[in-house]
């Protein structure tokens, strides 16, 4: 399969496009800054946010899916976060359209339903794929606003498309939250290795962590689309050292992104 990979020269994107091609598929990256030294795979230096850049890169490479990793990674304005993440998913699922790609994995967000209360009785159990999305900041919501967009292309013209939430992509395990939130570099792999040939998925949510305890999140969405986590961050627990902001990080499942310093105006004003 012959995979475009926006956001290509990342953290996410550099793992994903290795990992890729060591399973056989054709990496052609993308992404705003020009391509990593050593690597050799096609690449187009391209904004995403350019609609007629990215359908130029359509035309060239003919590629049979998409995996969008491109977009600001942290908290902005509520203007500049839908660009990043709402404008640059338009301009490549307007370009599937045009040239009949039909498979879209999407780099969503667990910030998606970061304000979900932790908690909560028992039977409550991991926070599922249809639960109500509750964004912690304008990230999440432009998160949102994304997968509400692939939802629609799915329904108005057959794309398969697959959000995946990604928890915290780390080489490994840092703070307490991680150990419910770890996705490992091998797992991510692997997830988007899944959401690229499972069997006619519509759209579809899966939660991007590894096989965890402690995990907040359910697995079972990613499992039934053929994503099997093989790490866990419990291997870890031994070596996280307690702090202070643990409390406050575990209140919801958007950790420090759900808390007051986060807090901004939607709109920058200059006045």
């Amino acid at each position: 399969m012959k995979v475009l990979v926006t956001g290509a020269a990342g953290s996410i994107g550099r793992v994903v496009t290795v990992g890729l091609a060591e399973l056989g598929h054709v990496v052609v990256g993308l992404d705003r800054v020009p391509q990593p030294d050593g690597e050799d795979s096609a690449w187009h230096t391209v904004d995403a946010t350019d609609a007629d850049a990215v359908a130029a890169v359509f035309e060239e490479e003919s590629p049979d899916a998409v995996v969008h990793l491109a977009g600001h990674p942290g908290e902005a304005s509520l203007p500049d976060s839908l660009t990043s993440h709402v404008v640059t998913t338009g301009a490549l699922l307007d370009a599937m359209v045009e040239h009949d790609v039909r498979r879209l994995v999407y780099a969503s967000s667990n910030h998606a339903v970061g304000r979900t209360p932790r908690g909560g009785p028992p039977e409550a159990g991991p926070v599922g794929a249809d639960a109500r999305l509750r964004p912690d900041t304008f990230y999440g919501v432009a998160k949102v606003a994304a997968e509400a967009l692939m939802s629609l292309y799915a329904d108005r013209y057959g794309i398969d498309a697959v959000a995946c939430r990604i928890g915290s992509f780390l080489e490994r395990p840092e703070t307490v939250r991680h150990l419910a939130t770890w996705l490992s570099p091998d797992d991510c792999v692997r997830m988007v290795a899944a959401a690229l040939t499972a069997p006619a998925p519509g759209f579809a949510v899966l939660y991007g962590i590894s096989h965890n305890t402690r995990a907040w999140w359910d697995l079972a969405p990613g499992r039934a689309l053929g994503y099997e986590p093989r790490d866990d961050a419990e291997d870890f627990a031994g070596i996280i050292e307690a702090r202070p902001e643990d409390e406050a990080e575990a209140a919801h499942v958007g950790g420090p992104y759900a808390t007051a310093q986060f807090e901004r105006p939607a709109l920058d004003r200059t006045s």
